[in-house]
């Protein structure tokens, strides 16, 4: 039987979202399975690690929530000097000496916290006229993108980060145009040559582009040099599988101990129990009727197995998206 579910592998450095999905289903036909249709929820950047959903079979048809679901990442800045990518790939295009306090670095946060404008990196996937807008960079051309606009839910230093003058002077905002001026002319300041934030974001939002806005709302510049995403919509680090775990599947390794269900995908949206005969109707593409449940988007189950996701309005459920896992 073809699985449905889900494979949170820790993507380690180095490997391409599209070659992760290669690695899932090579150990998937070793394992016995043939051909099984795969996808991921989400790209992660070759250079970047961590949390990347892998759905298989049937729970496919979710990878496209997953794309717009909020994720959370751990990066690091270094400050002093920006690449033309803005990661620790690039070459150097700008330096400066200074080096913000890390209580500056505390206090800035709150300015790059909820809805704002971001520009994307040249050296990004999005398309200018047709092209990628990397392919563009990377022949020499000028590229300019758009102003975005993305949320940022929270964002905050690492734990351990700034324990020693971080509670000081609490912001300069209401002061000073956007720029923090947390400087205590009674206490020594700890300059910060690097800094570890953790950012909980929508989808859209580039990481490389808010460390450098970061940096030059310090007063300096940076970049990336550690990137690893730690949530994706529901899935958490503590879910995900190594590599080796991975290929391990396709040495005999059982898959039940690795795979997710197909509702781990919908975390938050309430299951709507059918019966045989409302099963088989809404397998034909039927709506439902005179159901008590409130308003809103819904899991539609027969015993354990996934049958659609409805939205259910008045009373009525109409189907959003089938499930064929039998």
């Amino acid at each position: 039987m073809s699985p449905h579910g889900w494979i949170i592998l820790d993507k380690p450095v180095g490997l391409g979202s599209t070659q992760a999905v290669a690695a899932v289903k090579r150990n998937m036909r070793e394992a016995g399975y043939g051909k099984v249709k795969v996808g991921h929820g989400g790209t992660l950047d070759p250079l970047a690690e961590g949390v990347l959903p892998i759905a298989l079979g049937e729970a496919t048809k979710l990878a496209g929530r997953m794309l717009d679901s909020d994720k959370a990442y751990a990066f690091t800045i270094q400050f002093g000097t920006m690449t033309d990518t803005l990661d620790a790939e690039g070459e150097v295009i700008e330096t400066s000496d200074h080096r913000p306090p890390r209580a500056a670095v505390a206090a800035i946060c709150a300015h790059f916290t909820g809805p704002i404008e971001q520009v994307p990196p040249k050296y990004s996937a999005l398309k200018v006229d047709g092209k990628r807008a990397y392919d563009l960079a990377r022949a020499g051309e000028e590229v300019e993108l758009k102003t975005r606009a993305v949320t940022i839910h929270s964002l905050a230093l690492a734990a351990g980060e700034g324990e020693e003058g971080a509670e000081a002077p609490q912001s300069a905002f209401a002061t000073t145009a956007g720029r923090p001026d947390p400087y205590d002319p009674q206490a020594p300041l700890e300059l910060a040559d690097s800094v570890t934030l953790i950012a909980h974001v929508s989808k859209g939002t580039y990481i490389r582009s808010l460390a450098r806005d970061i940096a030059h709302a310090l007063g300096t510049c940076g970049h990336v040099t550690y990137l690893r995403r730690i949530k994706a919509g529901p899935f958490t680090e503590a879910q995900a599988i190594s590599l080796d775990k991975l290929n391990a599947i396709g040495k005999g390794a059982p898959l039940e101990d690795v795979i997710l269900p197909l509702e781990a995908g919908l975390d938050g949206i309430p299951a709507l129990i059918l019966d045989p005969d409302s099963a088989q109707a809404v397998r034909q593409g039927r709506v439902i009727s005179g159901l008590p449940h409130s308003d809103g988007l819904y899991f539609a189950k027969l015993a354990d197995e996934p049958v659609a996701l409805m939205e259910l309005s008045e009373g009525t459920a109409k189907v959003v998206r089938g499930f064929n896992c039998s």
